[in-house]
């Protein structure tokens, strides 16, 4: 049968037809165990019963009717997460590169309203924030811009981890109006910036009056062992993107954003036509509490301690292994030659679904309600698979 399908991907071959809790099967019922959770998304595991019985039962009522009219369940939605992030509102899209796309158009607008005529953001180098034209210009990945030009101006790069180099551009640049940097870097290899360095950037843009601006898309919805990953060093930003975990697998965004920033958008300065719709929203509130109910920050927090010291006991004499490092369940492991295909591949063979960033870093992202014996069985896998490829070389 033709393909009609573009090539933007190249899928492993395999396609899975269910899912539940932690585990999908195949079309021909071999069973996997998931340690991606659709790439931070399904935070809950698949197929969990308050999320199918929130979409049912908003599906056998009503699906959309646009911003247009008041949405009940948006508003909920909206006070739940300002109440769990300590903002102020909330605006809903329907991807993480539309709730940063959001979060820059804010702040060029709330540059334009203090009289600055050419906004510019600072943005860090190896980030990841999006495949729009903004935010792919936003993103420190050559390869993600690479084809694309011209890029979005108004942007300005600085290296992660490094308050010296923001408090320079500080001195050199004053039309910048906000700092844009994700708490974790994901996509460049899960990357942990130094304890005191969020409270230093808040620190900053306090004093420069700049927003600082906080991409929590991989980081939110308590993977990181927080609500949100700024919670762990008591940072509290002045917008916040949001979406993967948000909705379980609903395709569901959000910018929050507190104080000023929060009065910025005004009727006819931004929207989307099916952002927040009440069935998205519907699936978020049964996510929130499922999130609360189970104390699934908490748990996230412990899983990632057994999965981060077991693989370290694991893989102590590996000596391809450079680091393993992360924060809860978002969590890499380094070897030190490029590995993307042969263990991906790999994996999938054991059973076993991971991926790799920056072609060398094992991300493991499983679903925040794994058991025990899963985070196990996850290390014993993960460990046999980096030791057959250190085998091979």
């Amino acid at each position: 049968m033709p393909n009609h399908l573009m090539t933007n991907y190249a899928p492993l071959p395999i396609a899975f037809v269910r899912g539940e809790g932690a585990w999908l099967w195949d079309e021909e019922d071999k069973i996997y165990l998931d340690a991606l959770s659709g790439i931070g998304v399904c935070g809950l595991g698949h197929a969990h019963p308050a999320v199918t019985a929130a979409i049912r039962d908003q599906a056998q009522n009503l699906l959309h009717t646009s911003n247009l009219y008041r949405i009940p369940a948006q508003e909920a939605l909206a006070g739940r997460l300002c109440g769990l992030a300590g903002m102020d509102r909330a605006f809903f899209c329907n991807s993480g590169a539309e709730s940063v796309e959001a979060a820059i158009k804010l702040a060029r607008l709330h540059g334009h309203q203090q009289g600055i005529g050419q906004p510019a953001v600072i943005v860090m180098e190896n980030s990841f924030h999006g495949r729009t034209l903004a935010t792919l210009s936003a993103t420190g990945n050559r390869k993600v811009q690479a084809g694309f030009e011209p890029l979005v101006q108004g942007f300005i790069r600085a290296p992660f981890n490094d308050i010296e180099a923001l408090k320079v551009i500080a001195q050199n640049s004053p039309n910048v109006v906000a700092v844009l940097l994700e708490p974790i870097q994901g996509e460049a290899g899960i990357i942990v910036p130094d304890d005191d360095y969020l409270p230093r950037v808040r620190a900053l843009c306090d004093e420069q009056g700049w927003l600082m601006m906080l991409d929590e898309v991989q980081t939110g919805m308590c993977r990181t062992g927080a609500w949100f990953a700024c919670q762990a060093n008591q940072t509290l930003p002045d917008v916040m993107s949001l979406a993967k975990g948000l909705g379980n697998g609903v395709p569901i965004g959000a910018c929050l954003a507190r104080g000023a920033a929060a009065e910025v958008f005004q009727p006819g300065n931004h929207g989307s036509t099916f952002g927040g719709n009440p069935l998205s929203c519907g699936a978020a509130l049964a996510v929130i509490d499922t999130l609360a109910s189970l104390n699934l920050a908490a748990r996230a927090a412990e899983l990632g301690d057994i999965l981060c010291e077991g693989l370290k006991k694991a893989l102590e004499d590996c000596d391809i292994v450079k680091d393993i490092r992360g924060k809860g369940l978002m969590i890499g492991i380094e070897l030190a030659r490029p590995c993307t295909e042969l263990v991906k591949t790999a994996a999938l063979e054991h059973g076993l679904l991971i991926s790799v960033q920056a072609e060398r870093t094992i991300r493991l992202l499983p679903p925040l309600t794994i058991s025990d014996e899963e985070a196990y069985q996850i290390i014993n896998t993960t460990g046999n698979v980096i030791r057959d490829f250190a085998a091979a070389a």
